[in-house]
């Protein structure tokens, strides 16, 4: 299933709390060797996850961490502004329409289709909050990924070639593309919609829920 949980509410989830940081320091620490900060206990964390942000998490059958991604608002700090300006050619992204996603993590059991059920959690999260777009950096082995997931995004720059590349992306938010990941996770509109609002409350409180995780962020 899907969780939405902001960082002050991890501690109610210890285990999936654990296995994401985890899963966070395996995939980009060991597999991928980027230069992350990991502590004693393995786990991979950074100054962004102490601004409240918004985790969309995928809990395994058996309650283990299967998949994540964090969002924070581009009202307040974020990777994309403070440590990748010039791959926007110095243009400083902000709006509250617009939320960074960082930190798409699979752990290394994830099942198939944990991937796409992360980017319909995405969609979720900009259609409910009335978002226009995501904004994120991600490296080449990503393009093919999105491309295959059926939501890609529109890259605004990249610098260095083959796997070394990295790029920057908007990825546009519609209720059609929310439809389009439903089919293609296999996760009905109306379970969905339940986890949804299991995090959220009603349709009428989910603005709410957006204005909260912009003013914890700032």
């Amino acid at each position: 299933m899907i969780h939405y949980l902001y960082a002050d509410q991890l501690s109610t989830y210890p285990k999936l709390r654990d296995g994401m940081f985890r899963d966070r320091a395996l995939q980009f620490k060991n597999r991928l060797g980027w230069e992350v900060e990991v502590d004693a206990n393995g786990k991979e964390c950074d100054d962004y996850d102490a601004l409240n942000p918004l985790y969309v998490i995928w809990e395994n059958t058996d309650g283990t961490h299967g998949g994540s991604m964090r969002f924070l608002p581009t009202t307040g700090p974020t990777m994309v502004n403070d440590h990748f300006n010039e791959l926007s050619d110095g243009v400083h992204i902000e709006s509250p329409l617009i939320w960074e996603c960082t930190r798409f993590c699979l752990a290394p059991n994830a099942p198939a289709g944990t991937a796409t059920a992360l980017m319909l959690g995405g969609s979720e999260v900009g259609v409910n909050f009335h978002l226009s777009h995501a904004v994120g950096v991600f490296d080449e082995r990503m393009v093919r990924i999105y491309s295959r997931l059926g939501w890609g995004p529109v890259i605004m720059g990249t610098q260095g070639e083959g796997r070394d590349a990295i790029s920057l992306g908007f990825w546009e938010y519609s209720k059609e593309i929310r439809e389009k990941m439903y089919e293609k996770s296999g996760i009905s509109a109306a379970q969905s919609a339940q986890w949804f609002n299991r995090a959220f409350g009603t349709p009428s409180a989910q603005v709410g829920g957006a204005e909260k995780s912009l003013t914890f962020a700032m």
